[in-house]
């Protein structure tokens, strides 16, 4: 069970849109919207509606289809109203129909006596179940909140990280004129999906899509780039590290050493890039984008460097034991 707090009138009250609109009206039970969700699962109460209560899962979100309305209203014209009472007598946070289905009488006034509230959309019982999971796994999912930026460049999800001065939000910005979008700037929301992809978004919306620029100030990036150069949020596959240049370090040149970052016990691949007069790290940036998607694609340039220098060595050490140092050239 999660330690968060979400009601249904929470769930009710969320700004979803297009894709992810649950289309919810709540039918009756408004006593009962201060009732808390306490777990991303659903249940289908196809066995409890048939009187078998033994492994009732009633602390969630109860979902009802075509097939467990049609049971109901069977119930109903049978006169077998209390498997109903005693579906309504466990304090269930809510209850959902789909395809907008009629309520049955009945199940309104038990439902009100209960202080449950029953839902319905006009979603179909596949697309709602989709919804209504991908939402919740984002609410109950661990998160954590870090200070960066967060960039969309090639469709990677970039979080550009460093010392505050470094540089992060002027080198996004460069990014935005190069055509890349703007996810977060200053402090980055990130949740764990399914336990393996980390999910960045702004964390504030009132404040989200805006950049603080030294010199300048705080600049609108919707107003002054367009809608096409933002996005809410965005999966983290690459994080960029700006640091000061230091000549007495040892940046790795190749590529051979591969550097991880531990986020949400995700790891996630690091590029450490010194930062001086002269270095565009736009490019930079850019170039090791598509470098990390060639490596999602399956070709490593570094390795397959070190394995043309190793063929060329042997090679030459081939020739030489054949040839002999007089007919070498």
């Amino acid at each position: 069970m999660s330690d968060k707090k979400l009601t249904v009138l929470d769930l009710i009250d969320l700004d979803l849109k297009n894709h992810n609109s649950l289309n919810f009206r709540c039918i009756c039970g408004r006593k009962g919207l201060s009732r808390s969700i306490d777990t991303p699962e659903l249940n289908r109460p196809g066995l409890a509606l048939c009187g078998f209560f033994e492994v009732f899962a009633f602390n969630r979100i109860q979902v009802f289809g075509q097939g467990e309305a049609a049971y109901i209203k069977k119930l109903i014209d049978d006169g077998k109203h209390s498997q109903i009472k005693q579906f309504f007598s466990y304090e269930i946070p809510c209850c959902v129909f789909t395809y907008n289905i009629p309520i049955e009488d009945f199940v309104i006034e038990s439902a009100n006596a209960a202080d449950c509230p029953i839902l319905v959309t006009d979603l179909d019982t596949t697309e709602f179940i989709v919804r209504v999971l991908r939402i919740l796994s984002t609410i109950f999912s661990r998160k954590v909140t870090l200070h960066g930026v967060l960039v969309e460049v090639y469709g990677l999800g970039v979080l550009i990280t460093g010392e505050s001065g470094v540089g992060k939000s002027e080198t996004a910005l460069e990014l935005l004129k190069a055509g890349h979008r703007l996810v977060a700037d200053d402090v980055v929301e990130i949740h764990c999906i399914n336990g393996n992809i980390l999910i960045g978004a702004g964390a504030n919306k009132i404040i989200g899509h805006h950049m603080e620029i030294r010199g300048i100030g705080v600049i609108n990036v919707t107003h002054l780039f367009g809608v096409g150069a933002i996005r809410d949020n965005k999966r983290i596959q690459l994080i960029i590290q700006l640091e000061e240049w230091d000549s007495s370090k040892n940046y790795d040149r190749i590529g051979k050493g591969e550097l991880f970052s531990d986020i949400l016990d995700v790891k996630v691949p690091k590029l450490e890039i010194p930062v001086k007069p002269g270095r565009n790290i736009r490019i930079v940036i850019e170039t090791a984008a598509m470098n990390e998607r060639l490596k999602s694609m399956g070709y490593n340039t570094a390795k397959e460097f070190n394995r043309n220098i190793l063929k060329w060595i042997e090679s030459e050490g081939a020739k030489s034991v054949y040839f002999g140092k007089e007919d070498v050239i």
